[in-house]
């Protein structure tokens, strides 16, 4: 059984936040692969399906992000889903909007959803990272992540949720490198069209 958790803030007022990109993809996956109606369940909203010949249950905690581990501990242990089992889909900073990358254990990189996690269940779990590049001043962070994306920026951001849960069962599968291939090709902005060669005159 896989655990797939989405990180955000709930309700309205966050919903287009750069800080909710996570929930933003987990809800494309809920939609492209036909998962249950969501419902409430540990501190959060959850759905499940069968993908990759693996049940799957996605989580969108309740918790607000700082506190997001409480409800990823709690549905981990009553399904005893183990930390390798464990995908979680987070904004990052230190990527770009349109870099998405995936890891397995190490730093929190400054988001507290990812910290709380890594307090309440240990660090060895894997991590999709979506980039949302950073405001350039670590003063700025706080107000950054809790702005929406720009117009053009939701357009980036509807591509990336849409590889993301077109490829997603590469990662459910384990294949971390197939996934991050299949998504970057995705995103690769179009190579110019080289010019016909004129035809030498005679």
């Amino acid at each position: 059984m896989i655990l797939l958790v989405g990180l955000g803030n709930p309700g309205k007022g966050y919903a287009e936040n750069r800080h909710n990109f996570g929930f933003m993809a987990v809800d494309e996956i809920i939609r492209r692969h036909s998962f249950s109606p969501e419902r409430i369940r540990f501190q959060g909203l959850t759905a499940d399906a069968q993908i990759a010949g693996e049940k799957v249950i996605t989580l969108k905690p309740n918790t607000y992000m700082n506190e997001s581990g409480r409800a990823v501990g709690e549905a981990a242990r009553f399904f005893k889903i183990p930390l390798e089992n464990i995908i979680v889909l987070h904004d990052e900073l230190d990527l770009p909007l349109g870099k998405v990358r995936v890891k397995k254990g190490g730093g929190h990189g400054g988001n507290n959803g990812i910290r709380s996690i890594d307090a309440h269940m240990g660090k060895e779990f894997n991590r999709i990272r979506l980039g949302i590049g950073h405001p350039g001043d670590k003063s700025l962070v706080s107000s950054y992540v809790l702005k929406d994306f720009s117009k053009d920026e939701k357009k980036q951001v509807e591509q990336i949720t849409d590889s993301v849960a077109r490829h997603i069962e590469l990662i459910i599968r384990g294949d971390s490198s197939g996934f991050m291939n299949k998504v970057a090709l995705d995103l690769a902005p179009p190579k110019p069209k080289k010019p016909a060669k004129a035809d030498k005159g005679d």
